[in-house]
């Protein structure tokens, strides 16, 4: 206990560099923490858009489909949508087909995705359509009602309430058309979605390939997130019965998504690194200046009867106290920042387009964070071993001193 108030009183010798060390230390735990958090927080955003919106947190294909994304290689459900929803954490599943086809109009044709959905299904999750009044809204699963992509809509030089035609292949090999009229617009923000997207019944769409009762994807919506890898692991075995068929996680469904998050946090890691290395410097900067100054005195007190030890412990306790202090009000400024970032966020609106788009998927301009205690004490324990890690120097050089070359030196 006296090593350690007598490490406390060297501390405070010189108060303005332990001041200025201490908010540096402080300041970047505070950033570590509050970047890492806002991150957290963009990525879940971006997760639950894009699952929402794409294949959900867990999706069921036939086998090779995700590879070749082969329009033969669809499967009949055997009830396993309603088998799959009642396992606890699902939110939703919903079955899709996905067909290329050629959209007409009297005036333009275009190569189109036509996607069959359960309308009602779709509607509750997928944030596309969510915006859709009623009246704009696919009216039942075998109607001729459609949902077009708002690029497509222009180029197609037709309006909601007019008529086109969607023509694609049969399972038998001749091509099969269907009329359809624009029931609603869907604009998404991405280009390539809005000018190729049609959305239609899955019966509709199903009259056009032959295979009214087949889907191509199950895209299974959490509750949490957290529920993904139970909920996987439970479809998997309850594949088991369906040969040829498997559950993927999002991540691989969904790969432009991951690997964009994934290169992103990567980058991330780099700047905390070099943060962290500033920190580092400063720590011995700090301690060795102190060693530095006190060379006579060290020098004194192995004259004394000391031990080079007790000079290396009491620069390890200094260099314990300054990382301790440094992480609770590091932490503290953390916390707060994390709380504004969380409640108010970064409103990017004024900076960017109408639509920000990061690996596939549209997200809020507005940035907020997600609350992780643990990772936030995680950081701040981390920091304090590396301010430990960087007295060692400093401490070492103290233990070096003979008592002649410490009571010379001025």
């Amino acid at each position: 206990m006296d090593y350690f108030l007598l490490a406390w009183k060297n501390l405070w010798r010189n108060r303005r560099r332990t001041i200025i060390t201490l908010a540096a230390i402080a300041f970047s735990i505070m950033l570590v923490q509050a970047l890492h958090n806002l991150s957290s927080g963009v990525y879940a955003g971006m997760v639950d858009s894009g699952v929402r919106a794409g294949s959900g947190h867990v999706a069921v294909y036939k086998q090779n489909y995700l590879e070749s994304r082969e329009e033969t290689l669809y499967f009949e459900d055997h009830n396993l949508v309603t088998e799959i929803e009642a396992i606890d954490g699902v939110e939703q599943v919903l079955p899709r087909l996905y067909i290329p086809a050629l959209a007409q109009s009297s005036r333009e044709s275009r190569g189109i995705m036509l996607i069959g959905v359960d309308p009602e299904r779709e509607r509750q999750i997928n944030p596309f359509l969510k915006s859709l009044s009623e009246d704009a809204m696919i009216r039942s699963a075998d109607s001729r009602d459609a949902v077009v992509g708002v690029r497509l809509l222009d180029e197609l030089q037709i309006k909601p309430g007019q008529k086109f035609v969607v023509t694609a292949q049969h399972q038998d090999g001749t091509l099969h058309s269907e009329l359809l009229h624009v029931r609603g617009v869907v604009s998404s923000g991405m280009k390539d979605i809005d000018g190729s997207l049609i959305l239609i019944g899955r019966e509709r769409a199903g009259l056009l390939t032959g295979s009214s009762s087949s889907v191509h994807e199950l895209a299974v919506i959490l509750t949490d997130p957290s529920y993904e890898k139970s909920v996987h692991g439970q479809i998997t075995t309850m594949l088991a019965a369906h040969p040829g068929i498997e559950a993927v996680n999002w991540e691989r469904a969904m790969p432009n998504l991951a690997n964009a998050i994934k290169l992103d946090y990567a980058s991330q890691k780099f700047i905390f690194l070099i943060i962290l290395l500033i920190v580092t410097i400063g720590v011995i900067n700090t301690l060795l200046m102190s060693v530095m100054e006190r060379m006579r005195e060290f020098g004194v007190i192995l004259a004394l009867g000391s031990k080079p030890m007790t000079l290396r412990c009491m620069i390890m306790l200094e260099a314990l106290s300054l990382g301790l202090l440094a992480a609770a009000f590091g932490t503290l400024l953390g916390s707060l920042a994390t709380w504004y970032l969380v409640s108010v966020g970064i409103d990017l609106a004024d900076f960017v387009p109408e639509t920000l788009e990061f690996g596939g998927v549209v997200f809020d301009p507005i940035l907020r964070a997600n609350w992780n205690p643990g990772w936030m004490i995680q950081i701040a324990l981390y920091v304090v071993g590396l301010t430990l890690l960087a007295a060692l120097y400093p401490a070492i050089k103290a233990g070096r001193i003979t008592p002649v070359e410490g009571m010379r030196h001025h």
